[in-house]
């Protein structure tokens, strides 16, 4: 089994990041592969809806000059999906925001193709805003007919600068508990 994160911070290895590695430990004491994809330095367009992939349905956008359809693929490989954004103007980054747009029509164009998979949201704030950017991460997994673990909290953790989510033990604490419920579902899954 294998899980994929996208991560669509600006800092590659800032707070996003390491909230992603927190429930990435938990998922490979479970033997579950992982792979992070960093969109940081990244150019990405947004959707044209121009609505070819729901006329070529093969699996790929056809905006080709970007890092999307590599993204589309990865997420077709794996057993379970985690998108991590911080909250930027309490929401999500232009980055994760176009990759949801594209990948969502190209899935929903080629017979929702990540139907039950397993998708995770993780969320880095600095104060406020991070239910919503939570909410859009969600929103993204429960049109694509995906199955999506619960915590023992939000899946959000408090900090500004890099490395400032490593005191917010709630949050922490709060991502083992994903990693383990997403490394239990996804077990339940393959059965």
């Amino acid at each position: 089994m294998k899980v994929v994160a996208f991560n669509g911070s600006a800092r590659k290895d800032g707070n996003t990041a390491v909230l992603v590695n927190t429930v990435f430990k938990e998922l490979k004491k479970a033997k579950i592969k992982t792979e992070l994809v960093q969109l940081s330095g990244k150019k990405i367009r947004g959707c044209l809806a121009c609505g070819k992939c729901f006329e070529n349905k093969d699996g790929r956008c056809v905006i080709g000059n970007d890092i999307v359809n590599e993204c589309i693929g990865k997420m077709a490989e794996a057993d379970g999906i985690i998108l991590a954004s911080p909250t930027y103007f309490t929401d999500v980054s232009a980055e994760m925001k176009a990759l949801i747009d594209r990948a969502g029509y190209v899935a929903r164009a080629n017979d929702n193709m990540f139907r039950r998979k397993a998708g995770a949201a993780v969320v880095a704030v600095r104060r406020a805003g991070g239910i919503h950017a939570f909410d859009t991460l969600n929103h993204f997994f429960f049109i694509n007919e995906m199955v999506v673990p619960g915590s023992s909290y939000w899946n959000i953790g408090i900090g500004l600068a890099p490395g400032d989510v490593k005191n917010d033990e709630e949050g922490l604490e709060t991502m083992r508990t994903l990693g383990r419920n997403m490394a239990w579902l996804l077990e339940k899954i393959q059965d």
